[in-house]
């Protein structure tokens, strides 16, 4: 029989609870987290203090109670002091995301073509530095997330195939690691599993326990959250629903097969049955949409037959997941949101009746900003499950 688990073990779980609470519910007070954790008051008391006296949470009295007698202290993350780095490497974006998922600062760089890991490195990197020129010299980092399109080897940082990028086994995780310099952990994801991440945590899907986040740029991929937490597969390669195989002998994929599902909903797809084979990026096929609703003909059957495709596979993914909602992000967002009625209609059509029950069709509470706050949150990890272990 393995030994249960002692007294620094329950502390440190009860501490993690607690600062988790804080970070994803914001300001709460001690009477509110005594109910929520099934903590008694002085329990709670010095939980707080411990976090309090290492700079993590911060106490005081609320402004306004409305109760007779003593008010009950509220525990408040220390948003400005301790922090996480996030790099969403195809936007080159970066941004400095403190405790409690407040976005503190951000760099948006504009991308070349054909950029290798090695040369985005130094730009992600340099960005990074230039928001540390403004960080308090008391602040702590926990560490950086990296969200990436493609399939990351979750242990290595490594990413075996990025079709925005064109990225084949790139270190991307050990590269930045290299430019920063620092003893910072590195956490790389899927830009899907960090945008689930974070809409779970604190967006549109908080409070549900099993959601899909449907994530379109060149590709598509899927977070998965079942159960409550993030399915990402052995070796992280989870969620690459792209690479459904929905047509037998269908069109070729970069993936080197024929007839998987971003070969009809994808966006190379989408523009090349506008008439638009030559454009490229989301502002391309935002004027196919826009084309479609001033009543371009083409531009209208291209959306109806992506949206149709969309639902479909929608549809499969219900069915096996039995999700209470899916999320469309990135380019999946705008096709939602141009083909609503075709892609409801085929789920309609597809779906176990018991699977549609209950399942909702949502947009991205967290718009544009998921992947960098899922990003933050994949570094925030670690200071959760051990939060006196700040370095």
């Amino acid at each position: 029989m393995r030994p249960g688990p002692s007294q620094d073990d329950v502390r440190r779980q009860n501490l993690g609870a607690l600062l988790r609470h804080v970070h994803v519910h914001g300001a709460t007070t001690r009477a509110e987290l005594t109910t929520t954790l099934g903590l008694n008051r002085s329990t709670i008391g010095a939980l707080t203090a411990d976090l309090s006296s290492v700079g993590l949470v911060s106490e005081g009295t609320p402004k306004e109670t409305g109760r007779a007698g003593r008010p009950s202290l509220v525990v408040r993350p220390e948003s400005a002091r301790v922090y996480a780095y996030s790099v969403e490497v195809d936007r080159l974006r970066a941004a400095r995301i403190g405790l409690g998922g407040a976005v503190l600062d951000r760099r948006d760089l504009p991308r070349p073509r054909g950029l290798l890991a090695a040369e985005a490195a130094p730009l992600l990197a340099g960005a990074v530095k230039e928001m540390q020129q403004v960080v308090s010299a008391d602040a702590i980092c926990v560490g950086a997330g990296v969200a990436v399109c493609g399939m990351v080897r979750r242990d290595e940082g490594l990413v075996r195939l990025g079709p925005t990028t064109g990225w084949v086994d790139e270190p991307i995780g050990a590269a930045l690691a290299d430019e920063l310099g620092t003893d910072v952990p590195i956490t790389v994801g899927n830009v899907a599993d960090v945008a689930a991440f974070a809409e779970h945590a604190r967006g549109v899907a908080a409070g549900c326990d099993n959601v899909l986040y449907l994530y379109g740029d060149v590709g598509v991929g899927a977070g998965i959250i079942a159960g409550g937490r993030r399915l990402t597969g052995h070796g992280g390669y989870g969620g690459e629903v792209g690479h459904m195989k929905v047509v037998r002998d269908g069109k070729p994929c970069e993936c080197g097969s024929r007839g998987c599902w971003e070969t009809e909903i994808g966006e190379h797809s989408l523009l090349r049955a506008a008439g638009r084979s030559d454009a490229r990026g989301r502002h391309a096929l935002l004027e196919v949409f826009d084309a479609a609703d001033r009543g371009d003909a083409r531009a209208q059957t291209a959306v109806r037959q992506a949206g149709d495709w969309l639902g479909f596979g929608v549809a499969n993914l219900v069915n096996v997941f039995n999700p209470e909602m899916v999320i469309f992000g990135g380019t999946m967002r705008d096709l939602y949101l141009a083909a609503a009625a075709q892609i409801r209609s085929r789920l309609n059509s597809n779906a176990l009746g018991a699977c549609l029950e209950h399942v909702r069709l949502r947009t991205p509470a967290l718009g544009e900003d998921a992947p960098l706050i899922g990003a933050a949150e994949l570094a925030f990890e670690r200071l959760l499950a051990d939060p006196l272990d700040v370095g």
